[in-house]
């Protein structure tokens, strides 16, 4: 696969082009609701990069890189894939549950053609943790928790978007928590969502537990409250020892307390690979050119995205558990369902 165009210009869509320059993979377009935003995008990689509307993508390109709110994401998914490309859905998978559904119809439309975003499956530090896994024995807990300061980007705090801290960044801890229970079945979600004022619109805190079938239980933190930076970290506990790694401010393992070395990034620009963007793209491309489904899939994008409308219904209703597959409604997103079910005065 030699080209990408992007849906959407916002902040992420630098260190996708960052990645793709690192392969070899020509960059043709940049579409964006701000025109200026996208030819200014388009200018910094240079080259034959264009900016267009989205009604042009895939403006050529073999794949497009779907980063714009979670509500339009299932428009301009199909529309890439009717152009002939293949997609990349970033997180979150889509605002509402019925938006996931057609996210998944549309993948199994176009089998091999629409993978999910979730660049951390996909990082150096989090592929030798999970290689350590067996030696731990059976597990016992497990915990992951992303706390970032409050955020600057105004859209991600507005009702549009779907959400707050869980919905945005709590999508990150909840993939790796599944991928180290190494199993999504999942039966039960209790949390506890925080605003800092009753201005708030949404959640900047939430605390998350998952229940597995078998009984393993899984602890997720999702904050923008921090005052010190960012903490993204992940532990896990079994009957023969712990792995831990820390992902800020530079990924790091250890296992039962002794670090463990991970490969160096060639990269000057390094958290391009130690967060997985280069090789979910790297993967991602080889897994469409062999008619691969990616690992990260359509539908393991919607099962984070019923474990989060599970949990604002959870927390709406005062902590208890909701049990999943979430029945609720599918056309209510995440920030709506915590709503409909807090009491009224």
């Amino acid at each position: 696969m030699a080209s990408l165009s992007f849906a959407g210009a916002g902040w992420i869509t630098p260190v996708h082009a960052m990645a793709a320059a690192a392969l070899g993979i020509d960059i043709v377009a940049f579409a964006s609701r701000d025109r200026a935003n996208a030819e200014a995008k388009a200018h910094a990689v240079g080259g034959g990069t264009v900016a267009v509307s989205y009604d042009d993508l895939p403006a050529g390109a073999d794949l497009v890189l779907v980063a714009t709110s979670p509500a339009t994401h299932v428009e301009h998914a199909v529309h890439a894939l009717q152009g002939g490309a293949t997609v990349i859905v970033e997180t979150p998978l889509a605002a509402t549950l019925a938006q996931a559904d057609a996210l998944v119809q549309a993948a199994d439309r176009y089998p091999g053609r629409v993978a999910y975003g979730e660049n951390l499956a996909y990082a150096p530090v989090i592929s030798a943790l999970l290689a350590r896994r067996s030696t731990l024995g059976p597990l016992t807990h497990i915990e992951a928790r992303v706390i970032d300061p409050p955020t600057s980007l105004t859209n991600r705090v507005s009702p549009e978007w779907g959400g707050g801290a869980l919905f945005d960044i709590g999508v990150h801890a909840l993939a790796l928590a599944l991928l180290l229970a190494g199993s999504v079945n999942v039966t039960g979600v209790s949390a506890r969502l925080e605003r800092s004022s009753a201005d708030d619109i949404d959640d900047d805190e939430a605390e998350v537990t998952l229940t597995f079938a078998s009984g393993l239980r899984a602890h997720i933190v999702a904050s923008r409250r921090s005052t010190s930076g960012p903490i993204w970290d992940v532990q896990v506990a079994g009957e023969a020892g712990v792995l831990r790694a820390d992902l800020v401010p530079t990924p790091t393992l250890e296992h039962n307390g002794e670090p463990v070395r991970l490969p160096a990034a060639r990269l000057a620009n390094r958290e391009v690979e130690e967060y997985g963007f280069v090789g979910q793209l790297r993967t991602v491309t080889a897994d469409f050119a062999a008619g691969r489904e990616p690992v990260m899939d359509a539908t393991f994008g919607r099962l984070i995205l019923d474990l989060i409308c599970a949990g604002y219904a959870s927390a709406g209703s005062g902590g208890v558990s909701i049990a999943t597959p979430f029945a609720g409604r599918r056309d209510r997103t995440p920030s709506q369902l915590w709503r409909d079910a807090r009491p009224t005065a």
